[in-house]
């Protein structure tokens, strides 16, 4: 409740906003529904808020930004003062644009077919240096004259059950087969790569805080 220049009382509509960290954007221009989600009981007031532009990237610039809360909210009440903000996400959110058509369909191709090959060979190139390096042969052999009692004659079932335990553990391990998962919980590499993009975007906010070029009041 407030009271208008004429000394009206004036019903204030509540306005919930919950804000991401990080969102990518496929458009020059950003708007409010962009950065988060957005609920108001007056519908007016939320479609005019959820239209409202707070970010143009012009197309020989950075592609990148951090805003500020504070700005976001001057913004908003900028634009309907008969508002109360509740803020429920985030203090600053990081905004790229990405441009769809400054990469080709092949290029996308390549660069995905580029590492899994990298993958690929670095991962065989690891396993073998490393049971090169501990003499895992040497080991199966001795093993094998120990409880066959006379020596081997080429690859023996250590050697295969090892490489199909290798095969089998690699799976479970990472929860991945193909295109399927074995559980519902998400995989190391998934995890790991949230730890990265959380502490990528953390690292541009606070160097954006550091540098001055946040996006906040002025």
């Amino acid at each position: 409740m407030r009271e208008n220049r004429a000394g009206e009382i004036v019903k204030s509509a509540t306005v919930y906003f919950r804000c991401e960290r990080y969102v990518e954007v496929q458009t020059e221009d950003v708007f409010l529904k962009d950065l988060g989600s957005l609920q108001c009981t007056d519908r007016n007031v939320a479609a005019k808020l959820k239209s409202l532009k707070v970010k143009h990237f012009p197309k020989d610039k950075q592609k990148r930004c951090v805003i500020s809360s504070v700005r976001l909210i001057a913004l908003m009440e900028k634009m309907c003062p008969d508002i109360q903000v509740q803020w429920l996400g985030e203090p600053d959110v990081l905004v790229e644009w990405g441009d769809v058509n400054k990469h080709k369909a092949w290029q996308q191709w390549c660069k995905i077919v580029l590492v899994c090959m990298v993958s690929l060979c670095g991962t065989a190139f690891t396993i073998m240096a490393y049971h090169n390096d501990i003499g895992i042969n040497d080991i199966f052999e001795e093993v094998y004259r120990l409880v066959m009692n006379r020596e081997p004659q080429g690859p023996n079932v250590l050697e295969v059950s090892y490489s199909i335990g290798l095969a089998l553990g690699i799976i479970v391990f990472y929860n991945h087969i193909g295109g399927r998962r074995l559980t519902k919980d998400p995989t190391p590499i998934e995890v790991a790569m949230h730890n990265y993009e959380y502490d990528v975007d953390m690292t541009l906010i606070e160097l954006a805080d550091r540098e001055g070029v946040e996006e906040d009041v002025t």
